[in-house]
């Protein structure tokens, strides 16, 4: 009984050294996989990385709300830090932990109007900056921090509003830029679809790879000139 079953175990190893893959196929399919698996990972933070013109847009708005509700909390009687502290607290902001520093200077006295101009981000931080001057305004001259607060919260919100006045305007002269910037391409599908084989002028010889060169050329120089314009306006 033993002979049989040590001669079956060897029959099946034999078996599985003659039919399976060798060491090679599988080192190569262990490392493909992790290849693979490092490409997913590399296009899913490409994916998942936030937009900075949305992260700005994000940050305006919670800007605009910041500015109402410590207006809100100021006219409740609260003091200039405490309305500040609950304020910040209550405003869904993209990156809160940068706001600790302001939180922690209307706490203890400090220096807040330093700290909301150093937790103000390069994009989108226009509302922090302005009511850093505000509050810097309020503390050494003595004005009404409310109506400071309010007039800085109607600039933001109407700049907001011209912001995407704007940005609808351009909707259309963006699309119609991409539109033009893809009819060459629907030309060749056309030109195929007649039988007049286009690649092979293009790639074929010279004076067509020339025609290719410049055509791409115009074209990426064309769609650059138009996102530089749309965004220099909508700036």
């Amino acid at each position: 009984m033993t002979y049989a079953v040590v001669a079956a175990l060897s029959t099946a190893c034999a078996i599985w050294l003659w039919t399976g893959p060798d060491v090679a196929t599988i080192r190569l399919s262990k490392l493909t996989s992790a290849r693979e698996h490092l490409q997913w990972q590399s296009l899913t933070k490409l994916l998942t990385r936030p937009n900075p013109t949305r992260r700005a847009e994000t940050w305006r708005r919670a800007s605009i709300e910041l500015c109402q509700s410590l207006s809100a909390e100021l006219s409740a009687g609260r003091t200039p830090g405490e309305a500040l502290t609950k304020a910040i607290t209550s405003v869904d902001f993209p990156d809160q932990h940068l706001l600790r520093p302001v939180i922690a200077a209307a706490r203890d006295g400090g220096d807040v109007a330093a700290a909301l101009t150093a937790s103000a981000p390069p994009q989108g931080g226009e509302g922090l900056r302005q009511l850093a001057a505000c509050w810097d305004v309020g503390i050494t001259v003595g004005a009404g921090m409310t109506t400071l607060v309010d007039r800085v919260a109607s600039t933001l919100r109407t700049a907001q509003a011209h912001r995407q006045d704007v940005a609808a305007q351009l909707a259309g002269p963006r699309t119609t830029a991409r539109m033009l910037a893809a009819l060459p391409a629907l030309g060749l599908l056309m030109a195929g679809a007649l039988n007049m084989h286009p690649l092979d002028f293009l790639f074929g010889s010279l004076p067509g790879f020339m025609c290719l060169t410049t055509g791409v050329a115009l074209d990426i120089c064309g769609l650059w000139w138009t996102t530089r314009m749309a965004t220099k306006a909508q700036s």
